[in-house]
């Protein structure tokens, strides 16, 4: 190499380390606009065939559509959610690993447990909520209630006497279900289950007087009338069951009785914020589909069309002290 060469060579690679460093974005920007450029993998932290794992199918076929990309749903199931979070908060920061999780695997279980590997807040990115997750207070048809005036008043009359399920110690169901014996003073027993389906059949049955259920799994039972619809844990009516009040137009007005639940997209916090915004610029053109929509709606869940990073998670922000003081109020604690 001759002296000039060699000092072109020095002046180019000064030239581009320069341009790399007046340029802190660019390569972020490249990232961003050739994402993705190998599969991705979609932690889905509950079982295959629910509710949540249905709605992740959904949407990853629409990303892969759009993408042209495999969007890989892969279901790590236990621990309420928290060992397929895990696996996601612990994730490279590469923009090909996410979840769709819910509410509890997303925000509530750090009220629940005293030790968890990864800190929620830090270690995870709120990119879409993606869906409200509706649930409904149903009563076994034996109960002499019609609607939740009558309900508040027979459980303040028969205290000690009445039993509510849940999916498990933790889950909305039973947070829901310790408010409402919280504000009546019902005395109510909680039975735990692992999961809807063996709640349901003990339901059926007649040895639960009233559970929060979801509509994927009770509409056939509530429309054939097997349970009794009270209302729904909603702001608005779900389209599934349209019919079915909500718990406020049904006499139940306190707050909690409107909470929702929801299912969500979340990130490594350390995947660039550019693949995030990205992902939920996807995944919200991805809810525009009417077919789409009608999928979730059909699933009892309400579609959310206008969710971004930003908003999101300012939405999680703000609900993080209501549900730590429904943990508190139903007294549960996990290991």
């Amino acid at each position: 190499m001759t002296i000039f060469s060699s000092l072109v060579s020095r002046r180019c690679f000064h030239i581009l380390g320069a341009t790399a460093v007046a340029l802190p974005g660019l390569a972020l920007a490249q990232g961003a606009a050739s994402w993705p450029s190998k599969p991705v993998t979609v932690i889905v932290p509950f079982s295959p065939g629910g509710g949540t794992d249905a709605l992740a199918r959904v949407i990853s076929q629409k990303l892969a559509d759009s993408l042209k990309q495999p969007f890989l749903v892969d279901n790590r199931v236990g621990a309420s959610g928290m060992i397929g979070t895990t696996a996601v908060a612990k994730a490279a920061g590469d923009g090909y690993t996410f979840t769709v999780g819910l509410s509890t695997s997303l925000l509530i279980n750090q009220f629940l447990y005293a030790k968890m590997p990864y800190d929620t807040q830090k270690d995870l990115a709120m990119v879409y909520r993606i869906a409200a997750g509706t649930q409904i207070l149903a009563v076994k048809p034996s109960l002499p209630v019609k609607n939740g005036t009558e309900l508040l008043a027979y459980i303040k009359a028969n205290k000690g006497k009445l039993a509510y399920g849940s999916y498990g110690a933790g889950s909305t169901p039973h947070l829901f279900g310790a408010y409402l014996d919280h504000i009546t003073g019902g005395q109510m027993n909680h039975i735990p289950y692992k999961g809807e389906a063996p709640m349901n059949q003990d339901f059926l049955g007649g040895q639960l007087d009233m559970a929060w259920v979801s509509a994927a799994a009770a509409k056939q039972f509530i429309e054939s009338g097997k349970l009794r619809a009270i209302g729904v844990n909603a702001v608005e009516r779900m389209k599934a069951l349209p019919n079915v009040p909500t718990l406020k137009e049904a006499g139940m007005t306190d707050p909690v009785f409107s909470m929702e639940g929801w299912l969500a997209a979340a990130m490594p916090a350390k995947a660039p914020k550019d693949i995030q915004d990205k992902l939920a610029a996807e995944i919200r053109k991805a809810l525009q589909d009417p077919a789409v929509q009608g999928k979730i709606e059909d699933m009892g869940f309400r579609p959310v069309l206008d969710s971004s990073p930003e908003k999101f998670t300012a939405e999680y922000k703000a609900q993080l002290p209501k549900w730590a003081e429904l943990v508190k109020i139903s007294g549960a604690k996990l290991d």
